[in-house]
């Protein structure tokens, strides 16, 4: 399925998406309300079937974080990215750990270096860092006085 048929589809599901011209890759804007709901519909949907999340991070902004899923379906082999802009005071998204298995430690790693919170998450506790750590080291704003790293 080429883009703008994917497009079609994926308005169907979902009206209120926004799409980002130019890339490869489809990209989607879904707003963080929206997301679970979605989620759930583009593995469900037999023309869709993403059935495979293969990556998911955040992106600071300085003003806004933003959450980044990479899907693809294994039979029809098509692929789009979605995107979900999060208030940076109060990061917080459904996690996705129930339709796609693969997310659940992704998102610990994103709660721990973003500070994201995944509402509904089995399991959401730090992967890497101390317990004790304090701050959200991939953020712009952390500052590491031990290495003096300034973005």
């Amino acid at each position: 399925m080429d883009n703008d048929a994917l497009k079609i589809q994926l308005t169907e599901l979902l009206p209120s998406v926004t799409f980002e011209e130019g890339v490869e890759w489809l990209n989607v804007i879904v707003e963080p309300n929206d997301w679970k709901t979605f989620a759930a519909k583009l593995k469900a949907t037999e023309v869709l079937y993403f059935d495979y999340l293969f990556c998911l991070t955040c992106i600071d902004w300085k003003t806004h974080l933003t959450m980044v899923y990479h899907l693809s379906s294994t039979k029809y082999r098509h692929t789009i990215v979605i995107k979900s802009k999060l208030d940076r005071a109060t990061p917080m998204i459904d996690t996705v750990c129930d339709i796609w298995r693969t997310a659940e430690f992704h998102e610990r790693e994103v709660f721990e270096m973003f500070g994201v919170e995944f509402k509904n998450h089995p399991d959401l506790r730090k992967l890497i860092l101390p317990e004790d750590w304090v701050g959200y080291p991939l953020r712009k704003d952390y500052d590491d006085p031990i290495n003096m790293i300034k973005l």
